[in-house]
């Protein structure tokens, strides 16, 4: 008579998946001794919306507010200066902090991709900071506070010939200033 072990019973196939299994479960007891090691357990404290660690101390009314909780990039489709649905809400976020912050003034840099000529960019440059300006006036934001500057395309982040990153490059920024500087 034969010995008949439990793997011996098992089909090929079926034995290389029990095998990848074991393999699997003795991985996953190693990654958790691991991860015990690298990472200690720390106290669960806070809530979701508590300050990264760093910006505890990031005072309301600041630049650093303005950056980090209400955004400074306002961005445009390719040769637009149309304020689309998603920078009128960067806009809006903008125009209630300034107002709620009366003290800063406001310098609008407008910026432009490489897709056309350099006089062409910098008027659609222009013309996107001349947008995001009286988009904020409408809010309520006084207009003595703020001017505009378009840079066109020599102050690009990236230089680049893929669209993620063309994108990047077709926008507004709205720096905080305590006095009006030139344009």
């Amino acid at each position: 008579m034969r010995n008949i072990t439990p793997m011996s019973a098992l089909t090929g196939s079926t034995r290389l998946l029990v095998g990848v299994a074991m393999l699997l479960a003795l991985a996953a007891c190693n990654t958790t001794e691991i991860a015990a090691l690298e990472e200690p357990a720390a106290p669960m404290a806070g809530q979701t919306n508590d300050p990264a660690p760093g910006f505890e101390n990031v005072a309301a009314g600041s630049e650093e507010d303005f950056i980090l909780n209400v955004g400074r990039r306002t961005y445009f489709t390719q040769d637009s200066a149309t304020l689309d649905a998603v920078a009128k809400a960067t806009l809006d976020k903008q125009a209630l902090w300034l107002n709620s912050n009366p003290r800063w003034l406001v310098k609008l840099q407008g910026f432009a991709d490489d897709s056309g000529s350099g006089s062409n960019m910098a008027t659609l440059s222009q013309q996107r900071a001349d947008a995001a300006m009286a988009y904020l006036v409408s809010k309520g934001v006084d207009a003595n506070r703020l001017w505009a500057k378009g840079y066109g395309n020599e102050r690009e982040v990236r230089d680049c010939t893929d669209r993620s990153c063309k994108v990047q490059n077709r926008r507004v920024v709205s720096n905080l200033r305590t006095e009006r500087d030139s344009l």
